[in-house]
C-alpha cells in the first residue's frame, strides 16, 4: 500500500529543492497554468505532466514516419535523419543549455518534444503543398507551428485536446527555428488572447514577430536551429547532395568541421552569452557564421534539384488527396479512411467546430510519408508504384 502522505512530503521537498536551484529568470512550476484547471499530481510538476501527455500522444508516435529534409531516404538508408531523430536532438540540446543556465528542464523538454507535432508528411515540401490547398479552399495558410498547437489543443484525445499549460503551448507555437535571432528576449507579459491573435494573423500570411513567453521557450527555439544546421549538412553529404570540399571554409573553421563540433560550439556559445541574463544569445561573430551557414544550407540543400525532384509529385498528389477526401465528406462516404481512421474517433466538440475543409487539413497533416503514399496509390494509382 502506498503511503500517500509520505509521497506528498517527498514531492514537496523535491519541489522546494528544485525551486531554490533555479535561476531567477527561470519559469517556476508554481507559475504553470492551464485553461481547464486540474487536480495537482502527487509526484510530477505540471510541466512534467505535459511532457508525458505529449510522448504518449498519437502525433508523437508518428514522428518516426515523417521526413526531416530528404523524403523517402529512410527506405534505403536508416541512418538518415527523420523527424523523430530531430526532436531527440532538439530536446538533448535544449536540456544541455537549460541545465547550465539553471532553467526549468521539465518545461524545456515538454516544449522540445511537442514543437513539431504539426509537421506534414514530406517535410517542408508537404507543408507548402498543403498550404496551397488550404488557401484554395478558403481556410487560410498552413503553418506547422500553428498546427502543432492545434493538435495538442483540439485534435488529440478525440478532440478534447491535451489541456497543456500555457507555457508549453506558447513554446510550441513560438518555436520558429528558421527565423535568425542573435538575441531572444522572452515576451513575459504575453496573454492567451495574443496567441489567438497571432494564429489569425499567421494563417492570413502576415509576418508577425512572436517571441516565447519564457526563457525556456527561447532555449528551445535556438536549439531547433542548433539541432538541424550541421545535421542537415551531414545528411546531404551522406545523400551525395554535397561534397565536403564544397562547404564554406570560413564557417567550418569558426564553427567546426563536423556536426558534433558545430553543435558543441553553438551550445557553449549560447551558455556563455546567456548565463545570468534574462535573454538567450549568441555573440556577434558566432551569429554571423551561423546565419551564413543557414543561407548556404538553403541554397545548396533545401532548394537542390535532387532534393526537390519529388516536389511536383507532392504538389499534385496533395491536391488530389485533398479534393478526394473533401468529396468523401460531402457525399458522406463512410468507407473513406478520413472517417474510419480519423473522424470516427473524434467527439462532437471537434465534429461541430470545424468545417469539412479543416477536417481534411487535419487528417492529411497527421499522416506519415508511408501512409500518404499508400492512400495515394490506393485511390489513384492502383497496382502501380511511382
Amino acid at each position: 500500500m502506498i503511503d500517500v502522505k509520505k509521497l506528498q512530503q517527498i514531492y514537496k521537498q523535491n519541489l522546494q529543492n528544485t525551486d531554490r536551484e533555479l535561476s531567477p529568470f527561470a519559469c517556476h512550476d508554481k507559475d504553470a497554468h492551464r485553461i481547464r484547471k486540474e487536480k495537482k499530481d502527487m509526484i510530477r510538476s505540471d510541466f512534467a505532466i505535459d511532457r508525458n501527455r505529449i510522448i504518449h500522444s498519437g502525433a508523437y508516435r508518428r514522428y518516426q514516419g515523417k521526413t526531416q529534409v530528404f523524403a523517402f531516404t529512410n527506405l534505403f538508408d536508416e541512418e538518415m535523419t527523420n523527424r523523430s531523430l530531430h526532436i531527440t536532438y532538439v530536446s538533448h540540446t535544449a536540456r544541455t543549455i537549460g541545465y547550465n543556465l539553471r532553467l526549468n528542464l521539465d518545461l524545456i523538454e515538454a516544449i522540445a518534444l511537442g514543437h513539431d507535432l504539426g509537421h506534414t508528411p514530406f517535410g517542408h515540401d508537404g507543408e507548402i503543398a498543403l498550404s496551397r490547398c488550404c488557401q484554395k479552399y478558403g481556410i487560410g495558410s498552413f503553418h506547422h507551428n500553428v498546427q502543432s498547437l492545434h493538435i495538442v489543443d483540439n485534435i488529440s484525445s478525440r478532440g478534447d485536446g491535451l489541456n497543456l499549460t500555457f507555457q508549453v503551448r506558447d513554446g510550441i507555437l513560438s518555436h520558429d527555428g528558421e527565423v535568425h535571432d542573435q538575441k531572444l528576449i522572452p515576451a513575459r507579459a504575453k496573454k492567451e488572447e495574443q496567441i489567438e491573435d497571432y494564429i489569425n494573423r499567421k494563417i492570413n500570411d502576415e509576418k508577425v514577430p512572436f517571441l516565447p513567453a519564457t526563457l525556456e521557450g527561447c532555449v528551445v527555439r535556438i536549439s531547433d536551429t542548433i539541432a538541424y544546421i550541421g545535421q542537415d549538412i551531414e545528411d546531404a553529404i551522406r545523400y551525395r547532395i554535397l561534397k565536403p570540399e564544397e562547404l564554406p571554409r570560413d564557417c567550418l573553421e569558426y564553427l567546426g568541421f563536423n556536426n558534433f563540433e558545430v553543435v558543441d560550439t553553438l551550445i557553449k556559445n549560447v551558455i556563455v552569452n546567456s548565463f545570468g541574463k534574462d535573454y538567450i544569445a549568441l555573440d556577434e561573430d558566432t551569429s554571423y557564421y551561423l546565419l551564413k551557414l543557414k543561407k548556404f544550407n538553403y541554397e545548396r540543400i533545401y532548394t537542390n534539384e535532387n532534393v526537390k525532384k519529388f516536389k511536383a509529385i507532392v504538389d499534385r498528389s496533395m491536391e488530389l488527396l485533398f479534393a478526394s477526401y473533401l468529396h468523401d465528406l460531402e457525399i458522406e462516404n463512410h468507407k473513406s479512411k478520413i472517417y474510419s481512421q480519423f473522424l470516427d474517433r473524434k467527439n462532437e466538440r471537434y465534429m461541430f467546430r470545424y468545417s469539412n475543409e479543416e477536417k481534411v487539413r487535419d487528417f492529411i497533416s497527421t499522416m506519415t510519408d508511408r501512409y500518404f503514399d499508400e492512400e495515394l496509390q490506393k485511390n489513384f494509382l492502383p497496382g502501380s508504384n511511382y
